[in-house]
């Protein structure tokens, strides 16, 4: 590095100033000049392949989309999550710390002023000098650093906008999940209850029945075979939910779960909701592509930075000095000033190869950013279409299963009338409520599924409520 400090002298600044305006008008016009953003336009598909046929035209509002599931209790419970949420609250302090910082970003371009104290010593002890001084200094942001300084800043800025909405969506996202599995594994619980005391009833009239020599024993222990795997499935659906409310409680920020949630309650469902739209252009809000744009400006930045310091660092600079002799001049009456003023220049020498290796390094840098945000463009197409997939396959399967629990439930119904009109037996009633409860277990495990397929595809859309950031808060 060279640098240089002019003294001041009327005729050399006066020789010297066509020459450094020319050159400081050179540079200025060649900093104007900054490589541009590279343009971002994700392929998008057109129309969805597995969308449904005949969709309504999109309508690119996500907000409240959990309401379609018609639970109040839920909606509580999300406005609770994003209230108290510590991931959430950790990526809304990161915003604001990136907020602080963004409108600093060009402050290293700004003069600034330095001040210093010493006190000098002849070695013979014939004189003592405290000097007092100030150097002020000015470098230019040439070469685009006054354009990379704010891409690199609002990079870093955006980058923590989408951190945090990605934190909203995963958090409304795994709420509305868990909740889901709550209440479909307490239904479930319920009718393995109902299996298990069906199978229970069962045992004892065929052990009646084998005590009568009615029926063999080997019928018996069948039945008591089958009361026993409908005691030990018991603990799968136990198991949810209590893993299920544990896991609410930590994204609420809460110790432990309410106990209104452990209290079995009615099952989310869709019902007859269908897919009215699906629009490509909602994948652009999605955090994980808006957070790889953000990159994309930040790299951008970097590479911008890391080419301007390939140039000259081109300022000005000035400084004054005052020295007293205090080992003679007790009153401080008397004092020497020397001040100086002018360009400063610092140009890469020995180490201008690794400058402009590093801005190699910055320029793949920003090829990778770019590919990235392409991959993340392509992850959202995928997840997307497998989850519209699904759930278009999984509401077929959930009417076919309702159809199968309504028939079942006729069909139990008829079995009763005829034990009660004396035509069947005891046995028959508890076998058709034991495939009554099954067909409304299969027809619960589809709604939970179909559920959960709609919160696949909405967070796969990036949809989540934004609410307002928080206020800056006092610095003073």
């Amino acid at each position: 590095m060279f640098s240089t400090a002019i003294p001041p002298s009327n005729a050399r600044i006066g020789r010297l100033a066509p020459v450094l305006l020319c050159a400081l008008l050179g540079t200025l016009l060649a900093g104007c000049s900054v490589a541009p953003v590279p343009a971002l336009k994700p392929s998008l598909p057109e129309a969805w392949r597995n969308a449904p046929a005949n969709v309504a035209p999109p309508a690119a509002d996500l907000r409240g989309w959990w309401q379609a599931l018609g639970d109040p209790a839920l909606d509580g419970l999300i406005d609770r999550a994003l209230a108290n949420n510590l991931d959430v609250a950790q990526a809304a302090e990161r915003l604001q710390a990136a907020r602080q910082l963004n409108g600093h970003s060009r402050d290293g371009y700004l003069p600034n002023l330095h001040a210093r104290t010493n006190d000098v010593v002849n070695p013979d002890t014939s004189a003592s000098y405290f000097m007092v001084g100030f150097d002020a200094s000015w470098e230019f942001p040439l070469f685009g650093a006054w354009q990379s300084s704010r891409r690199v800043a609002d990079g870093q800025l955006n980058g923590t906008q989408a951190a945090l909405r990605g934190a909203q969506v995963s958090l409304v996202a795994e709420v509305t999940r868990r909740w889901v599995e709550l209440r479909s594994a307490q239904r479930q619980e319920a009718l393995l209850l109902g299996i298990r005391d069906a199978q229970q009833e069962k045992a004892r009239l065929l052990q009646t029945r084998v005590d009568l020599k009615l029926a063999p024993p080997m019928e018996a222990a069948r039945a008591s075979a089958e009361l026993a795997r409908a005691e030990a499935a018991l603990s799968e659906p136990r198991q949810a939910i209590n893993a299920s409310a544990q896991q609410l409680a930590v994204l609420l920020g809460q110790n432990e779960p309410d106990p209104a949630w452990l209290e079995a309650g009615t099952q989310p469902r869709l019902g007859a909701w269908q897919l009215t739209a699906a629009p490509a252009d909602l994948l652009r809000a999605r955090p994980e592509i808006a957070g790889a744009e953000a990159e994309v400006l930040r790299a951008a930045g970097e590479l911008g930075l890391a080419r301007k310091d390939i140039y000259p660092h081109i300022g000005f600079g000035s400084s004054i000095q005052w020295s007293i002799n205090i080992a003679t001049n007790h009153r401080a009456r008397n004092h020497e000033g020397i001040f100086s003023a002018g360009p400063v220049i610092d140009i890469p020498l020995f180490d201008w190869g690794q400058r402009v290796a590093l801005a190699h390094a910055k320029d793949h840098e920003l090829n990778a950013a770019l590919l990235a945000y392409r991959q993340a463009v392509l992850q959202g197409v995928a997840e997307t279409e497998v989850a519209l997939g699904d759930l278009e396959q999984l509401r077929g399967r959930e009417q076919a299963l309702q159809q199968a629990a309504d028939a079942s439930r006729g069909g139990g119904d008829a079995v009763r009338k005829r034990a009660e009109l004396g035509l069947g037996s005891k046995l028959d009633v508890q076998d058709s409520l034991i495939e009554g409860h099954r067909a409304e277990l299969e027809l619960a495990s589809a709604i939970a599924a179909r559920d959960l397929a709609y919160v696949s595809l909405y967070k796969a859309l990036g949809g989540a409520p934004m609410p307002p950031p928080p206020p800056p808060r006092s610095t003073n």
